[in-house]
């Protein structure tokens, strides 16, 4: 009779084992469960510190704040992941609305407008990786003096002053719904995590970020990939830019720019994707982009100074790189 408690005690230990072992595994194969962890219990700390947090009123709010970084993000992954960057997508953001309403200023139907504006912003993106990858020079360099490149373009097409976006139908359903921009934000989000998990150019695009040359002799078109999405990452930005601007029916030369590049990088990393290429997620990312808007709006309704923000935004990435290389050696190890 002496043997029962025992066992139980055994079976219960086992049991108790193997849920830290799965949590374990959870954490690491999967980071978006750990910032979504984090994001819930932002929610309910500000939540309990301000009553007006969960209402519909400032969930508009929250939304509007991290839509812009999550679709930036989506594209940012991407290049992130086959180990390039894009930084001046934040630019491309600003400038997209711009090439919009002058194509529109023509006779051409807004739709069409749109249609030239996001061309107009793969251009660019096609551009910046051509020069990195036909001359080899580090996507930092070169999207850094595109960034400069595009702020000029946008100044000099706008003489530096706002204009209003044009009210018709389509402007209202791109961005007179209050939700609407985090329903493209969701809808990307799904539409790349699909490519990047379940289609040969995401599978290509791991392996051109984990392993270069091994990638190369197994035949896969590595220039072509990072090529392909450096013009995703642009045209996602110039995609953001347009919906903001249809949102705030005004199109603004000093919206985005490097405020909006670093948020959405800090998405990325924060939900997970590695600066060092090979892994990432989207989904990861737009937790993460939810994650700094929660942040940033609760700490608006709490009257805390922005400098908080930006001191917290970059402790979380130095944490979350941190984090990432401890466990990329935990499972090269094969600890787990």
């Amino acid at each position: 009779m002496t043997s029962r408690p025992a066992a139980t005690s055994t079976s219960e230990t086992v049991k108790s084992s193997t849920s830290r072992r799965s949590l374990k595994r959870l954490f690491l194969h999967a980071p978006e469960a750990s910032v979504t962890a984090v994001g819930i219990i932002l929610v309910i700390a500000f939540d309990m510190m301000s009553p007006n947090f969960l209402s519909n009123a400032n969930m508009q709010t929250v939304s509007q704040f991290f839509a812009p970084w999550a679709i930036i993000a989506s594209g940012e992954i991407m290049l992130l992941i086959c180990g390039e960057v894009d930084l001046s997508v934040g630019q491309v953001f600003a400038f997209a609305p711009f090439v919009m309403h002058f194509a529109a200023a023509t006779g051409l139907p807004l739709f069409a407008g749109i249609i030239v504006a996001l061309i107009v912003s793969g251009m660019l993106g096609l551009m910046i990786g051509l020069i990195t990858v036909m001359f080899g020079v580090a996507s930092f360099i070169t999207s850094l003096g595109a960034m400069l490149l595009i702020n000029g373009l946008t100044l000099t097409l706008s003489g530096g002053f706002p204009i209003d976006t044009p009210n018709t139908p389509l402007a209202n359903i791109l961005g007179g719904w209050n939700y609407s921009e985090i329903a493209w934000a969701a809808l990307i989000a799904i539409l790349l995590h699909t490519v990047l998990r379940n289609t040969r150019w995401g599978l290509h695009t791991i392996a051109v970020g984990g392993n270069p040359t091994g990638a190369a002799e197994a035949g896969i078109h590595t220039s072509r990939i990072k090529i392909g999405n450096f013009i995703i990452c642009s045209m996602l930005g110039g995609f953001a830019g347009i919906l903001n601007a249809f949102h705030v029916t005004s199109i603004d030369p000093n919206a985005g720019g490097s405020n909006v590049m670093f948020l959405a990088i800090a998405s990325a990393v924060i939900g997970g994707t590695s600066l060092l290429g090979g892994s990432g997620t989207i989904i990861g990312g737009f937790v993460g982009a939810a994650v700094l808007g929660v942040l940033q709006d609760g700490f608006t309704l709490l009257g805390i100074n922005a400098f908080t923000f930006d001191i917290i935004t970059g402790g979380a990435i130095l944490i979350t790189m941190i984090t990432n290389v401890q466990f990329a050696k935990l499972r090269q190890r094969n600890r787990i």
